[in-house]
């Protein structure tokens, strides 16, 4: 294949020298020597891919208004997804791109001038860079230029909107800003605080002064494209990037920190139904670790178990946390809809592993993600990757490796209640000492549609920065925020410096990179013979007293013990199954879901619908990569409720009365549904959804799910629905929804063997036939809706597909998608033949 590519135009310059990275010999005196060739890595350059093609939605382009060409990929993105479980080898040449190295049959490439001797920029027909240097810095040099370049929008409006995600400003987020074009202007304190992470990097030794040289000279690219351009920008500095590494840990990197009103909660379960039932009820809803649910890998790997007696725990009062809040936005919910499905050599039909997979990041123009090709001594790689990174890959694939990743939202953020006195809010006891509270000036939130400019200021203990109070026993105590990677997220670039120069070449040396990050995700390693998985994150070890998923209390008797240590990390090498299938649910047993992660650990989720059409779609035990494809493709439509509750509802049901013909029927459609693939797909393009099952189920599942959690949550069924959605909606990923709970609680009900069943009965309160009485009524309910809204033609009825329609935010790129739920910050399919 490697002739082939290079028949049709793949392009290995001479000057893109044959290299890997040799152990730096930095001093903490001068700057480091740039990693130099090793006769370990000759081969380097050299194509070891047997396929490689990939996809970026948002593309390569980033000017405003968007140029000719903005929407390429897009528009291949969107073909891929009618064809639903069906793809084959020709539409995976159209729909996606290659992603071999070179120009190759993207051509033909454009030649960009560039102020730098040694290093030369070809653009393929999708604008993408493929940069070949004669040198290791001129490669890092060239991928701030093209920064700055394909993302200079991007960067104006991100750079200091960044600045709150580093400094963990109480009420915003960076991404909510960026999206809504707000401008934060931060100040000399935070500036300071942002610079510190330099320092992180110096204690890291000689690859993290690696790393800062880097950024160095990253940002000496970045500001000669400024210059060249006539920008008015500042010049770009260490600060910046550190700010966005940090952003990328807001947005997909971390998980826990909503303890205050999962406490909460609690507590008003234990005040309508006392303390030991509101406590069942209150841990059958957060499921923590089910023993039956679907996870990615072999092996237990124990984390944060729930202790017996929670003596290091507080508990607020019912309705009483109020979070401090910033004027002019809100705090969005992170993006949950990375996956990718691995299958190893014995179970594919290469004989060589697949993979199929990328992030899901959202849809924005200009993207977060873009590609770049990189050859230059110590630099070989191809992919995506995004301004915190100085030249180096985020996902994509070496010259015989490939990687990618999930959120892992793994449990690095802990909330307190701090004991206030001193009559004050701002004073607080930690180890018997009455404290007075620290202030933060965070800097200035520019006012939007008018509104007036905003100081952000906010209060900080020895845990972290104050997000509101609360009461406990009617005595005011405040809730701070406490964050094992607060002021570290730069040591994250260690990861995607190993990623990017060579120090990764094999499973080992892979989860030995992973290892280093304090951002908690799920990296995927594939090469000619392994598939593999790591979890990584700073993991906090918790006393025995604390119940990970509660309050702590702050006095300073329950703090951290430790972290959890590189190996007792989730890893895996090659598992038993022959597949690692992720789609953002609990990576392996043992590993308790974080307290914001309530349906990551249930026993059934969405990533059911990768499994169960890699189950189908298979042929003799073996797949190819395009049934791997359709496999990811079928689930990005498939609704989980066809698939998952439709049958079990039917089983419900069987062999009873219902209430008229025409709730009889609407059963029939949603089982007909299910039968007929259980999609959201508008094959027609009439705006509505094909599938009447569809309509059947939007309207129906809200009175389901309250109908069979009301004998139980009564009157916090809404309390329920802010911590947990009855389900996560299309446009958004189907993550989360009470048809988990459905699941376990339907299945106990009819007998089936449930390993470990909720200690309470939901659905009729454990009685079967008020159970199904319940659900007939929902359903009837829903009828008597869609009658009234659509007619009494139930084959008629029809969900929209044009209100599912994806949009790319801030709404510069005027192009809509139709719904999917597929990877976004890059997609890649691939699969290598050999090993240098």
């Amino acid at each position: 294949m490697l002739n082939r590519q290079r028949r049709l135009g793949l392009l290995i310059p001479a000057t893109a020298a044959v290299v890997g990275i040799a152990a730096c010999s930095a001093s903490t005196t001068g700057p480091p020597r740039p990693p130099q060739p090793s006769a370990s890595s000759q081969g380097a350059d050299h194509d070891y891919a047997g396929y490689a093609r990939n996809i970026i939605p948002s593309g390569q382009y980033g000017a405003v208004p968007p140029p000719a060409g903005a929407t390429t990929q897009a528009a291949m993105y969107d073909a891929l997804t009618p064809l639903f479980d069906k793809v084959t080898n020709q539409a995976l040449s159209t729909d996606f791109k290659s992603e071999v190295f070179g120009v190759g049959p993207d051509g033909p490439a454009t030649a960009e001038s560039v102020p730098r001797a040694g290093v030369a920029i070809l653009r393929d027909r999708y604008h993408v860079p493929h940069v070949t240097a004669k040198s290791y810095d001129g490669g890092i040099w060239a991928s701030g230029w093209i920064a700055a370049e394909d993302r200079g929008l991007l960067l104006a409006q991100a750079r200091y909107d960044a600045r709150v995600a580093a400094v963990g400003a109480p009420g915003l987020t960076a991404l909510d800003l960026i999206a809504k074009l707000q401008n934060f202007t931060p100040s000399a304190q935070t500036e300071s605080f942002v610079s510190q992470q330099a320092a992180q990097l110096e204690k890291a030794g000689p690859k993290g002064r690696q790393v800062l040289h880097d950024i160095d000279t990253f940002s000496a690219g970045v500001n000669a494209y400024f210059k060249a351009s006539k920008s008015s920008a500042k010049p770009w500095t260490r600060n910046d990037t550190f700010a966005l590494e940090a952003l990328k840990g807001q947005f997909v990197g971390q998980g826990g920190g909503d303890e205050a009103s999962r406490t909460q909660f609690l507590s008003a379960l234990q005040g309508r139904l006392g303390a030991s039932k509101g406590l069942s009820v209150f841990n059958d809803l957060r499921q923590h670790d089910d023993p039956q649910q679907p996870t990615s890998i072999d092996g237990t790997f124990p984390y944060e178990p729930l202790p017996k007696q929670a003596a290091g725990n507080v508990l607020i009062d019912a309705n009483s946390f109020h979070p401090v809040t910033t004027s002019g936005t809100a705090t969005p919910t992170p993006a949950r809809a990375s996956n990718e499905l691995m299958i190893d050599a014995r179970h594919s039909a290469t004989g060589y592993p697949l993979l199929v997979g990328g992030p899901q990041i959202g849809y924005y123009y200009p993207g977060f993600t873009y590609e770049i090709d990189m050859h230059a001594p110590g630099l070989v790689w191809r992919g995506a990757t995004s301004a915190p990174f100085p030249g180096y890959m985020l996902i994509g694939r070496g010259a015989d490796f490939a990687t990618t990743l999930t959120s892992a939202s793994g449990d690095i953020i802990d909330q307190y209640a701090e004991t206030l006195c001193g009559g004050s809010d701002t004073k607080y006891e930690y180890k018997g000492t009455c404290r007075s509270m620290s202030t933060f000036n965070a800097g200035v939130l520019k006012g939007s549609s008018g509104a007036p400019d905003q100081q952000v200021t906010f209060f900080t203990t020895v845990h972290g920065p104050v997000v509101g109070y609360a009461s406990v026993k009617g005595r005011r105590v405040a809730i701070s925020s406490k964050r094992s990677d607060y002021g570290k997220d730069a040591l994250d670039l260690l990861l995607y410096h190993d990623v990017s120069t060579g120090v990764v070449n094999s499973p080992q040396t892979f989860f030995a990179a992973a290892s280093q990050s304090p951002q908690t995700f799920n990296s995927f390693y594939i090469d000619s013979k392994h598939i593999a998985e790591y979890t990584s994150g700073l993991l906090p070890q918790r006393p025995a007293s604390v119940d990970p998923g509660l309050l702590t209390d702050g006095r300073g008797n329950d703090e951290w013990t430790g972290y959890l240590s590189a190996n007792a990390h989730p890893h895996g090498i090659d598992p038993a199954r022959g597949r690692i299938v992720n789609w953002n649910n609990n990576i392996a047993k043992g590993f308790g879901a974080a307290d914001d992660e309530w349906m990551r650990a249930g026993e059934v989720g969405r990533v059911d619908l990768l499994n169960k059409n890699l189950d189908r779609l298979g042929s003799n035990g073996k797949w190819t990569i395009a049934q791997v494809t359709s496999a990811m493709n079928a689930a990005a439509t498939q609704d989980v409720r066809a698939i998952d509750t439709v049958p079990l509802l039917s089983q419900l049901l069987a062999g009873t009365q219902a209430p008229n013909a025409r709730d009889a029927e609407m059963l029939r459609l949603l089982k007909a549904w299910n039968q007929n693939g259980g999609n959201r797909l508008d094959l027609n393009n009439d705006g509505k959804i094909d599938d009447p099952g569809a309509a059947v189920m939007d309207i129906a599942w809200p009175k389901i799910a309250d109908a069979f959690m009301s004998p139980v949550l009564g009157p916090q069924l809404d309390a329920l629905s802010t911590l947990v959605p009855r389900y996560d909606q299309p446009p958004k990923g189907q993550y989360s929804g009470w048809y988990q709970y459905f699941d376990k609680d339907i299945k106990t009900l009819l007998g089936e063997k449930v390993e470990a069943p909720f200690a309470n009965r939901y659905c009729g309160g454990g009685d079967k036939a008020r159970c199904q009485a319940a659900i007939w009524k929902a359903i009837d309910a829903a009828g008597t809706q869609l009658r009234a809204q659509q007619g009494a033609d139930l084959t008629a009825w029809r969900s929209s597909a044009t209100a599912e329609r994806i949009v790319f935010t801030p709404g510069l790129l005027t192009k809509t998608l139709s719904y999917t739920n597929r990877p976004t910050g890059i997609q890649q399919l691939i699969w290598f033949n050999g090993h240098r």
